[in-house]
């Protein structure tokens, strides 16, 4: 975490701990809406991976298109209480993106691919995320904007996505029928 006159240490504790103890932490980039990304903490800051075409689905992993993340950008990091699933801390992040086969690089995919669950691929892990993905690192840049005793009032509440899913139709009348009628003897 980059060190400003208002950054406290506590504020800096709250950060780290939190980034450690959860699993999910949610980025919200330049462009879109936040996305939920599993994440290790290395080396004081967010390391995640992602898919380089922006889908996930060619790599197998997290998308990361869409969200504007940049080498140089911003984004904000958004942590979950890991014992009551609430907010617990939002903070600002520089993003950097590590280069394949670097000394950074390679260090924060050591750190990834032991979080990383049920990979079809285990053993060349390493080999497919410097070919197919992208290895973010999102440092705190000091900023905490929000933290227990500084929280706001509104719900957060985002509109749904929009998807090409529908609700099903209204079951037909004579289903209940067929499906709880009492076999006669």
């Amino acid at each position: 975490m980059t060190e400003t006159p208002q950054t406290l240490p506590l504020d800096r504790a709250l950060v780290e701990e939190a980034a450690k103890k959860s699993g999910l932490v949610w980025v919200r980039g330049p462009e879109g809406p936040a996305r939920a990304l599993w994440h290790v903490w290395h080396e004081g800051a967010v390391c995640l991976v992602g898919s380089a075409d922006g889908t996930g689905t060619a790599a197998g992993e997290q998308p990361l298109g869409g969200m504007g993340l940049a080498d140089g950008g911003t984004a904000t990091v958004t942590v979950r209480s890991k014992d009551k699933g609430g907010r617990l801390v939002a903070w600002s992040a520089r993003v950097g993106e590590l280069a394949p086969g670097g000394e950074a690089w390679e260090a924060a995919v050591s750190e990834l691919k032991g979080k990383r669950l049920n990979a079809p691929d285990a053993d060349t892990i390493t080999e497919r995320w410097a070919r197919e993905c992208r290895v973010l690192r999102l440092e705190p840049t000091g900023e905490v904007r929000e933290k227990p005793g500084v929280m706001p009032d509104g719900s957060h509440a985002a509109p749904p996505l929009e998807t090409g899913a529908t609700t099903r139709h209204p079951i037909p009348a004579g289903l209940p029928r067929l499906l709880f009628r009492r076999k006669r003897r």
